[in-house]
């Protein structure tokens, strides 16, 4: 049985919902049994609102650009069969729940459900556990040795494309490295136990007749059906 997942990354004019901030780009790749397929989809959306500075030093998308692309209730359907009924994997999924749900809605959509969401931060906090430890995209990219070359600003499909790519590493159990294996002082060879043999017990004549007296009282004792196989 295969294991189909929908791996997503959104950019926003802004940090929340509440704050009158929109979605202006989402990205979604398909991973099988945790392997990329190839198959994406990737759409700009009109935000219908103004492109704030602070939001386009992060993603580089202008307003003017956004100004040209359809609405999100145009991409929703297509973007809806796309995921269809699988788990959305994203880093912190509960922001990108938050921006799609709340444009589905707009659009008179249905919303994704809360626990189809699978949030890599998660995932990136039980995978390498320890205080000072970041969990950013960026952070986690880095720490698993992604090549990023490539990503100058943040952008939807890019950053769910890296994302996918590092997400069956924060699935696998920490490993014990070499270098600290290395590290560990060379075991100690325990000294070999001396062991002084016991010499064997001299029975006096009045227990090896004891002993006989004893034998000869027991009927068709099991030791004689023994000596009649051998």
């Amino acid at each position: 049985m295969t294991l189909r997942e929908i791996v997503g990354d959104t950019e926003t004019t802004g940090l929340g919902v509440p704050a009158g901030h929109r979605l202006c780009e989402v990205g979604l790749v398909e991973v099988i049994d945790r392997r990329p397929t190839g198959r994406t989809f990737h759409a700009y959306v009109n935000p219908d609102r103004g492109m704030p500075p602070e939001a386009f030093a992060i993603h580089g998308i202008s307003e003017a650009f956004l100004n040209r692309m359809p609405l999100f209730e145009e991409i929703a359907d297509d973007m809806l069969a796309f995921i269809g009924d699988a788990p959305v994997v994203a880093h912190n999924a509960s922001f990108e729940r938050e921006f799609l749900n709340a444009e589905l809605v707009i659009a008179g959509r249905p919303p994704i459900a809360e626990d189809r969401f699978v949030d890599t931060v998660r995932l990136s906090r039980k995978r390498t556990p320890g205080k000072g430890i970041r969990h950013t995209l960026d952070a986690v990219l880095e720490r698993f040795k992604v090549d990023t070359s490539r990503r100058t600003l943040h952008g939807a499909l890019l950053d769910a494309q890296l994302l996918a790519e590092v997400y069956p590493q924060l699935l696998a159990p920490p490993q014990f490295e070499m270098r600290l294996l290395l590290d560990l002082p060379p075991a100690e060879t325990p000294e070999p136990v001396q062991r002084t043999p016991r010499p064997p017990r001299q029975f006096s004549a009045e227990e090896i007749a004891a002993h006989a007296a004893l034998m000869s009282s027991i009927a068709s004792p099991i030791w004689d059906e023994y000596r009649a196989l051998s």
